[in-house]
């Protein structure tokens, strides 16, 4: 089966970890392209690439300032995600749950040991 092209959806495109981190970055505001190239020391075309494709499936925006542009980010096409993996949550909760009951069972063997000792 072909794979979809990075563009296709918000899925895709943030499938890729140094968007994502573009992503993380432009949470805290708007940012030029060189402050983003800066803080993830990358070469400025590669940001470019990626910034293209968060464009294009409209993970951010962008706001031409003089020769600088802007990139914020738009968290609305992060919605589908969301409501995606929301469905797992509860899942996710009893897991933790019961970890933390093991965790806490495991605390009382060690005290109960070192108590006796």
């Amino acid at each position: 089966m072909a794979r979809a092209a990075t563009t296709a959806d918000a899925f895709n495109a943030v499938a890729e970890p140094r968007r994502r981190e573009i992503l993380d970055l432009l949470a805290a505001g708007e940012r030029s392209v060189g402050d983003l190239v800066e803080a993830m020391g990358v070469v400025q075309p590669l940001v470019s690439k990626h910034l293209r494709v968060l464009r294009e499936v409209g993970l951010v925006e962008v706001r031409e300032d003089g020769r600088q542009r802007f990139y914020r980010l738009n968290g609305e096409p992060l919605r589908a995600i969301h409501d995606w993996v929301s469905k797992y949550e509860t899942t996710w909760s009893k897991r933790f749950d019961a970890l933390d009951d093991v965790l806490a069972e495991l605390k009382e063997a060690e005290t109960g040991h070192g108590d006796g000792d």
